[in-house]
């Protein structure tokens, strides 16, 4: 899915610049394209290849952790068998929808943005960029700057101390960093973790490693899943693609909010159902309440699925196994446990989690004051207070993460016709309510999330500054009205390309 960087690409100006050319990045060039004609825009991406996530992490088995029909762009159905996708799949899917809607020629792959000032007087965004190829920095100017890098920590994952690391004679690596030339074959393989990483690799890791471990301090709920939609796969054959589809999307995202609903309501019902599907899929006598019975409730954090029971049936068949303790430290040859047993390993992956890092860790000023952006609070869960012409893509923790994205993109579009209809040239959200109690952007009992969200601005307790991991909630509020008490429109110097005509779709 590579793509060189042009050697001397033609930057200057862009109604939208959007950072980031991962799904959110796509999904937003194609509303664009659909809804807004005449507006120039640029995909930019520090990496030499489209897909983000999909094409950074290169570790065994990485998959979806969402059904393809809720996780795929609602502009372009999902066809393939495997609901539950790996990541050649996706990044074909996204291949092909650049390729379905013209957005090829807005990429502008390899250059990364460094930093980007707003001027109030030019009603524009001065944006740098760094071209990868040859290190030269160069400006360019949009009128507005949209952040769909996500929130992860491209430079590396987060990995705790360990005592003794420097002892171990074998191979440490971390999954978002997967060597190329690891092989682990006949090899023991200790995974550290608990989370959507760990329990994909050890499936995988384990059809052809001596033995696979997966060490956890505390279990996570884990479900399994089917790895194709029997529905969905039916419904292909019975209607046509489009509305099979449709009716499919519709299906999974309600079953979804279904399931979150009650994991709220009923939380010991649902621990107890979880359980009797870890008990069903794991040998008779099998430690289920020590290895998969979390001391917190379903959906506190995100469940982990594995589709077609893949990671029960590696354990099953002995080829894999899980601890559940304490490390002391590494050794020579493994890792010495609080029990007092020690782990033998060759291979020891650290899937310890990732590091967070809100819109890709660029540096925003406005009006040469400098954001800290913990200072302000987000609206409608996609612009920034006192960010004026910024907007961004953070998808749900609890439902697929392409559903918010659509709304978001959707709404952007809206707000930027509104403006052109009425002459504005700049929006920004002001907090219009004192009386706000402010809180964590996510406010979710996860290790990675609570340790940046420092980093990333808050939420406000009631209003358009709340941040609901609810799809129907989102899809009500970004499908109401522009107007908003809490938007200042400013009008003045007007740099849309795009003509009201055009504009107004």
């Amino acid at each position: 899915m590579s793509r060189a960087a042009a050697a001397s690409p033609r930057l200057e100006y862009f109604d939208v610049l959007i950072v980031g050319a991962g799904i959110s990045g796509i999904d937003l060039g194609y509303h664009l394209k659909k809804k807004q004609p005449g507006r120039t825009f640029a995909i930019v991406d520090g990496r030499d290849a489209i897909g983000g996530t999909w094409d950074l992490f290169r570790y065994p088995g990485i998959r979806s952790d969402a059904d393809m029909q809720s996780f795929g762009f609602e502009f372009k159905p999902w066809t393939k068998d495997n609901a539950i996708a790996d990541a050649r799949e996706i990044l074909d899917y996204l291949q092909e929808a650049i390729v379905e809607n013209d957005l090829d020629r807005h990429l502008h792959l390899g250059h990364k943005v460094l930093r980007a000032a707003f001027s109030s007087s030019e009603a524009r965004w001065t944006v740098t960029l760094k071209r990868v190829s040859d290190g030269e920095e160069f400006d360019v100017t949009c009128g507005v700057l949209f952040s769909a890098a996500g929130y992860y920590d491209y430079s590396g994952g987060y990995t705790p101390h360990f005592e003794g690391r420097d002892n171990f004679s074998g191979r440490i690596v971390h999954p978002q960093l997967w060597p190329e030339d690891l092989d682990h074959t006949g090899k023991k393989v200790v995974i550290i973790g608990s989370g959507a990483t760990a329990v994909t690799l050890l499936p995988t890791m384990a059809a052809q490693a001596g033995h696979v471990t997966m060490l956890q301090r505390s279990p996570s709920y884990v479900l399994p899943v089917p790895r194709q939609d029997p529905i969905a796969n039916t419904l292909r054959k019975l209607l046509p693609e489009t509305a099979a589809w449709r009716l499919t999307r519709k299906i999974n995202i309600n079953r979804q909010r279904l399931i979150l609903a009650l994991s709220r309501r009923y939380p010991k019902q649902v621990r107890r159902l979880i359980r009797r599907l870890n008990a069903g899929a794991l040998p008779k006598d099998y430690a289920v309440d020590t290895h998969f019975n979390p001391r917190y409730n379903p959906w506190d954090q995100r469940l982990c699925v594995v589709p077609d029971s893949d990671m029960f049936r590696a354990i099953s068949s002995g080829r894999a196994s899980v601890a559940t303790d304490h490390i002391v430290r590494f050794t020579a040859n493994g890792i010495l446990l609080q029990s007092g047993t020690e782990l033998e390993a060759d291979i020891i992956v650290t899937a310890t989690g990732l590091n967070m890092l809100p819109f890709g860790g660029i540096d925003l000023q406005v009006d040469g004051q400098a954001i800290d952006l913990h200072d302000h609070l987000v609206y409608k869960s996609m612009m920034v207070s006192g960010v004026p012409n910024f907007a961004f893509a953070l998808g749900y923790t609890t439902n697929a993460w392409t559903l918010k994205i659509d709304l978001v993109a959707d709404h952007l579009c809206r707000l930027l016709a509104h403006m052109d209809r009425h002459g504005y040239s700049i929006v920004t959200p002001v907090v219009d309510d004192p009386t706000l109690v402010r809180g964590p952007f996510l406010d979710m009992d996860t290790a990675y999330i609570k340790r940046a969200m420092h980093l990333f601005p808050q939420q406000g307790s009631r209003g358009p500054w709340t941040v609901d991991q609810n799809y129907a909630l989102d899809r009500a509020r970004l499908h109401g009205p522009i107007e908003d008490p809490a938007l200042n429109f400013t009008t003045g110097v007007v740099t849309s390309s795009a003509t009201p005509r055009e504009a107004a779709a």
